[in-house]
């Protein structure tokens, strides 16, 4: 251990000043009294670990949420809005008019126009389940350009063409398949559907911006028609405009679907929905995060007292270096460079900490790991902040031990 001695006066007779340590000498004092402890150091640093890695997982998790949202959006694209009908000034259901999807097709700026339509009718795996367990899945008549409107994809099989459309054929959304026990495609799989047999050409993949395909078996707008006494009214048009175009587009959608009745239509825009769950798992994460910095004040206690009891301990030590020359600054800085260091252990443990869950925890759903910089900086920074708060009583008491009082403590 290093030590400063002075005396009063030179041979020359002026007086001696106490030398400054060198920040090297400042690290190796002050790490002393934490590698004689290391126990005790184990457990104070672990406290402020949980609290930074509860913080940095948080934001991590909150923030490659964020990112898988962000990179769907720019697969699956901003520019899709949705037409459905609303209710009548009477309080009934309203309807679209046959030739809505045609006229809104006649909008500059869209690009491709869709549609689905209810056709109330029921779907059962077999005709030997009783009529009331169809497992509220839906059947509705599609457009064939549906897919590339709504941004959806197949996971088995293949869409509906010009062909299987006039046909007993049907596309399964992926809950419904899960519903009826279909895991594959072939031309031995059927389902009722009403009171036809339909063959199942194909399975979707989860459709993130139009869920209410999931949970729906689609069939050819034709064949609805001619098997299942489709009205011909579409009951949702999905449209895709050019980006820039997208909020003048959605101004007169209601118009131009039902010129009429522009009040008995509701135009959507399904990426808000996303951005809209996004912003409520945000707000929970503010309230996670709060909970991180109590863990971590939590901690800073901890290492508050591991420094009073070191300095309660360590006053023999503390009592030698005063004799020896070590001035009350230097004492001081001894101490609050071991709650420094203490907590900068806790500190970098538990950032790698948050890295890691916020990275096994990402890969779980598929997203990309993300961790902001900020967010680890911030956590080193706040532990460097709680540990000179923790450390600073601690330093001053032994900084104000008197070395006759110190050398005399049992």
């Amino acid at each position: 251990m290093m030590t400063t001695q002075t005396s009063s006066r030179t041979d020359t007779g002026r007086p001696l000043k106490a030398s400054r340590l060198r920040a090297r000498d400042i690290m190796r004092v002050g790490s002393a009294g934490l590698r004689t402890r290391p126990m005790r150091v184990f457990l104070s640093a672990l406290g402020i670990a949980i609290g930074i890695a509860a913080m940095v997982s948080v934001v991590g998790i909150s923030s490659s949420s964020q990112a898988d949202l962000d990179r769907q959006l720019s697969a699956l694209g901003t520019n899709l809005l949705t037409v459905t009908p609303g209710k009548t000034i009477a309080g009934a259901d309203a309807k679209l008019p046959e030739e809505s999807v045609a006229m809104i097709a006649r909008i500059g700026p869209v690009q491709t126009v869709a549609a689905t339509g209810s056709t109330e009718t029921k779907v059962y795996r077999s005709d030997r389940i009783a009529k009331g367990e169809h497992g509220g899945i839906g059947v509705l008549a599609a457009k064939e350009n549906l897919p590339e409107t709504a941004g959806a994809e197949l996971a088995q099989g293949s869409w509906l063409n010009a062909a299987t459309s006039t046909y007993p054929a049907a596309v399964l959304g992926s809950s419904a398949a899960e519903k009826l026990g279909i895991t594959k495609v072939d031309e031995n799989v059927r389902i009722l559907v009403g009171k036809t047999w339909f063959t199942v050409v194909g399975i979707l993949q989860p459709v993130p911006l139009a869920e209410e395909l999931d949970n729906t078996v689609l069939v050819g707008w034709d064949a609805a028609k001619t098997y299942l006494a489709f009205d011909g009214h579409p009951t949702r048009v999905y449209t895709r405009s050019a980006d820039p175009s997208v909020e003048a587009v959605r101004k007169v959608l209601a118009a131009t679907a039902n010129p009429q009745s522009p009040n008995e239509v509701e135009v959507s825009r399904p990426s808000d929905a996303l951005a809209a769950r996004n912003a409520a798992n945000q707000t929970f994460t503010s309230l996670l995060v709060g909970l991180g910095a109590v863990a971590l004040l939590v901690g800073g206690v901890g290492v508050a007292n591991t420094m009073v009891i070191s300095v309660l301990e360590r006053r023999g030590e503390i009592g030698l270096r005063r004799s020896l020359g070590a001035t009350r600054g230097q004492i001081r800085t001894q101490f609050l460079t071991e709650s420094l260091i203490l907590s900068a252990l806790g500190g970098v443990g538990g950032v790698l900490l948050g890295v890691a869950v916020t990275t096994v925890y990402a890969s779980t759903q598929r997203w990309p790991a993300m961790v902001p910089a900020w967010a680890s900086a911030g956590g080193v920074g706040a532990t460097l902040l709680i540990g000179a708060l923790a450390g600073l009583y601690p330093a001053i008491r032994a900084a104000r031990l008197a070395p006759t009082e110190a050398l005399s403590a049992p």
